[in-house]
């Protein structure tokens, strides 16, 4: 295990030079070599070139995540908690979801505009249903034996739900979240490659009419590299919310 980030550097040292090596028998149009896109990518950051669109970017996907984020997950509990209210609702959010989001994103530029809510609608329309899904799920699949001693303790729903349900549904959730964090860079990017001129999705369409490979490889990589941070950041909390509910936990 100790050994792994080191194996990991050299398969990524290996698909930088078969990446090098194949884009010497190419033209830099159709695969540019890392030995451009790097040094271009240092070059733009530098510059200060990429800063508003990774900040634009960066606001769509933090507020889609959250706003759509929180809906999943308070919509989860809900339909979790009631089987009325799951019956009632499963088919239509089911139906909200069958739908490709792509389909749907020219219609939001056609009803938010082509600023910034647009893409946040869209980015949190596809985080809503991973959260949702999780949760409901982890409502769902309560230990019934420790459902039943909440009960015999007298304990009220408030206090089973916080005591017992997000405690032990957390896992779930959090797995939820992860999905959810990948998927917002998608939707956001999908978003800006309808319409808009700033954000790296739109970076991406820019470059691609420019014929500028090189500039949409260093995108990518900066979206990449922007997914991973994000996952990341989502697993440091997923750590430190275990950690929070592993010591109150000790202390009661």
């Amino acid at each position: 295990m100790k050994w792994a980030p080191v194996f990991s550097s050299f398969v990524f040292i290996g698909l930088v030079t078969v990446w090098e090596l194949a884009a010497r028998s190419m033209s830099e149009l159709v695969l540019p070599a890392p030995s451009i896109v790097f040094p271009l990518l240092w070059t733009e950051l530098k510059t200060g070139y990429f800063t508003p669109h990774l900040i634009q970017t960066g606001i769509e996907v933090i507020a889609g995540l959250f706003i759509g984020s929180l809906l999943g997950f308070l919509l989860g509990v809900f339909m979790g908690e009631f089987p009325w209210l799951r019956s009632l609702l499963s088919p239509y959010v089911i139906a909200s979801q069958a739908v490709p989001k792509l389909a749907l994103a020219p219609l939001f530029v056609l009803w938010f505009g082509f600023g910034m809510t647009s893409k946040i609608v869209i980015t949190a329309m596809i985080c809503f249903f991973p959260l949702l899904e999780n949760t409901m799920t982890a409502m769902q699949r309560i230990d019934r034996d420790k459902e039943n001693l909440f009960r015999v303790l007298h304990a009220t729903r408030w206090e089973t739900f916080i005591h017992l349900k997000i405690p032990e549904g957390l896992p779930s959730i959090m797995s939820g979240l992860r999905v959810a964090v990948v998927l917002a860079l998608v939707g956001a990017v999908v978003g800006e490659f309808i319409g808009a001129n700033k954000g790296l999705g739109a970076m991406i369409i820019a470059s691609q009419g420019m014929m500028d490979t090189p500039l949409m490889f260093a995108v990518l990589i900066l979206l990449t590299v922007y997914g991973m941070l994000l996952y990341g950041l989502v697993i440091l909390i997923e750590k430190i919310v275990f950690a929070k509910y592993l010591y109150w936990g000790e202390r009661k």
